[in-house]
């Protein structure tokens, strides 16, 4: 009898962990960085090219806020492999958290709001 009670709860911990793993695998996360664009073919490369960085749900580019918001899968990638991988397409990004935006920047980052 103790042995089917201890084979019991080994069975329901490697349950509990392997839903948590499920769990942490799902987490997601949306961070903006503000990025310096020049033109149309700067949005362009930035599209083209981080959509294939491990972990990237979602990207979305905006030219005139002079931003790009991403939604990445937490277990994959953070924000430093995601500040390297500008890096490597050439454009300094930094995070744009709420109320970053100066008076002298706020109407080209964030579109006058």
């Amino acid at each position: 009898m103790k042995i089917l009670k201890s084979v019991l709860m080994i069975v329901l911990c490697l349950l509990a962990f392997s839903a948590q793993a499920k769990n942490d695998k799902k987490k997601t996360e949306t961070v903006v960085y503000k990025v310096e664009m020049d033109c149309q073919s700067c949005v362009n490369k930035i599209n083209k090219n981080m959509v294939y960085e491990k972990g990237i749900k979602d990207l979305k580019v905006d030219f005139e806020k002079q931003t790009v918001a991403i939604t990445y899968k937490v277990d994959k990638t953070n924000g430093e492999k995601l500040v390297a991988a500008f890096k490597e397409l050439g454009f300094e990004a930094s995070e744009l958290k709420e109320g970053d935006c100066s008076k002298a920047t706020k109407k080209k980052c964030c579109g006058g709001h």
